[in-house]
């Protein structure tokens, strides 16, 4: 019998990987969160594989996705990173990724935790999709845009309602394995 996996995974041994121990896993820890939204939000534009073959660099350069260290960082930071190719050399991502530091903090401080806030808008629950093929599976939800509004509001940068849907399915406040997928787990 042979293993099902979501077809989006199945293009390099790095999307297996990502997929079978991380994709669609719940996600409490605000720094693995900050994680996220930091990888996430410099993959706008690009491939999945792309960010995840410079993860280790950006694990690197902003301080293992410590929020309060990378809010520290300031223009002498962003000129030596614009020239470190381990990662995305986008100015307003880099920027993107300071500022939302800060932010990140104050809605932690705010609620108690980054993830207090942002399991909120799930009531604190895992959306399971019933997913029968990746044509099931939307860009962007109402839910999405509703946070998506609210982080923007609150001042993040490069973090659209796409982006966030995408965030929500790493951190798996949704669930959008397929089915019979063996990482699927309801």
């Amino acid at each position: 019998m042979t293993s099902v996996r979501c077809p989006w995974c199945l293009s390099t041994p790095e999307y297996i990987d990502y997929h079978d121990k991380e994709w669609g896993k719940v996600v409490k820890d605000d720094q693995t969160l900050f994680e996220c939204i930091v990888l996430e939000s410099a993959q706008a534009g690009l491939s999945w594989i792309t960010i995840l073959r410079k993860r280790e660099g950006y694990r690197r350069l902003f301080h293992q996705f410590d929020p309060e260290k990378v809010a520290l960082m300031n223009e002498q930071d962003v000129e030596r990173l614009l020239e470190d190719a381990s990662i995305v050399r986008h100015r307003g991502k880099i920027e993107a990724t300071i500022n939302n530091a800060k932010i990140f903090l104050k809605i932690a401080e705010e609620f108690g935790s980054f993830s207090d806030y942002y399991w909120a808008f799930s009531d604190h629950k895992v959306l399971a999709n019933p997913v029968t093929s990746m044509a099931d599976v939307p860009a962007k939800t109402e839910l999405s845009e509703r946070i998506a509004k609210d982080m923007k509001k609150r001042g993040f940068r490069f973090f659209g309602a796409t982006t966030c849907y995408a965030f929500m399915q790493a951190t798996g406040m949704v669930n959008d394995h397929l089915l019979d997928c063996i990482a699927r787990s309801d």
